[in-house]
């Protein structure tokens, strides 16, 4: 740990990110129970800490500069694990009891979400989660489900959306098929091989053209609309696919195709309705899920 890199106090961490979030100095005002000036003063102090602007004021209104937008996931991590901390330091999190459900997709849900979870058992113990490996949006709005994983932004306006970063998938195949087969040395000759898809394969073919893999409706051999169904497919030596590396790469006898082989990025969005402002189960699941998730983003890519 760097100790002489934390120059700042949490207080101004904290003054900033209910600004961020509330849209002005008065709403950030008004949650933190203080006064706008306070809040004025502590966001300078972060500035001048910090050495650059975060905000900028107009007649428009308040709007983030870009270090302030490149701060904000940083410092919503922050704010997750202080509310957190404050929790269990209390025996809060220990009396918070109900059940949760969380939707992601089935690949998601079975290769990420148990390790993402586990801290909450020791966090909150009382809480029940529920998993339901689906796609659908809907399952928010009909409230069949509280917390949701999804890949594209929601347009619905009951809707909270946060988006935690961009995963990567890029090009897997079984060694022992590549073995066979042969292994590709440019992008044309992965469309030679064949390919294990989802339940719309034909999606795929578009963003590999653009890549240089014209690859045919006929290359699909196998597919299939559970992606666990698709992962088991490759891994037995079916032909290529698209997988996420955070899967393909920690596989044993699983590889990609084509080193160096630009991935596909593909967003992480964390969504809930409005109950997360009231409910302190789905909070506590909901802050937990960001910061697991948003550090599995950050450790892909640190990785690249």
């Amino acid at each position: 740990m760097n100790w002489q890199a934390i120059s700042f106090d949490w207080n101004q961490v904290r003054a900033f990110l209910a600004t961020a979030e509330e849209g002005s100095f008065s709403g950030a005002a008004r949650v933190l129970k203080t006064t706008q000036p306070t809040i004025g003063r502590q966001i300078g102090a972060l500035e001048a800490a910090l050495g650059v602007t975060l905000v900028e004021r107009s007649v428009r209104g308040l709007t983030l500069t870009e270090a302030g937008r490149d701060l904000l996931d940083h410092v919503r991590a922050m704010g997750e694990a202080a509310t957190l901390i404050s929790m269990v330091a209390d025996g809060k999190s220990q009396d918070v009891t109900g059940e949760v459900t969380v939707t992601g997709t089935d690949l998601l849900s079975a290769a990420i979400l148990p390790a993402v979870l586990r801290p909450l058992r020791e966090a909150a113990p009382g809480i029940r989660v529920r998993i339901l490996a689906s796609s659908d949006m809907e399952n928010l709005t009909q409230r069949d489900a509280d917390i949701a994983i999804r890949h594209v932004r929601p347009d619905q306006p009951d809707l909270i959306a946060r988006h935690l970063g961009d995963f990567r998938a890029n090009l897997y195949a079984a060694s022992d098929y590549l073995d066979r087969t042969g292994r590709p040395r440019t992008p044309r000759e992965i469309a030679d091989h064949d390919f294990v898809g989802n339940a719309d394969p034909e999606r795929l073919m578009t963003p590999l053209h653009d890549m240089g893999v014209p690859v045919r409706p006929e290359s699909f051999v196998m597919s299939s609309a559970n992606g666990i169904v698709a992962w088991e497919l490759v891994k037995a030596g079916y032909g290529v696919s698209m997988q996420p590396e955070a899967l393909g790469d920690a596989e044993p006898g699983v590889e990609k195709v084509l080193p160096g082989f630009p991935p596909l990025e593909f967003p992480v969005w964390l969504v809930t309705h409005r109950e997360l402002h009231t409910s302190r189960r789905i909070r506590i699941v909901f802050n937990l899920l960001a910061r697991g998730l948003a550090e599995r983003v950050g450790r892909q890519n640190r990785a690249a």
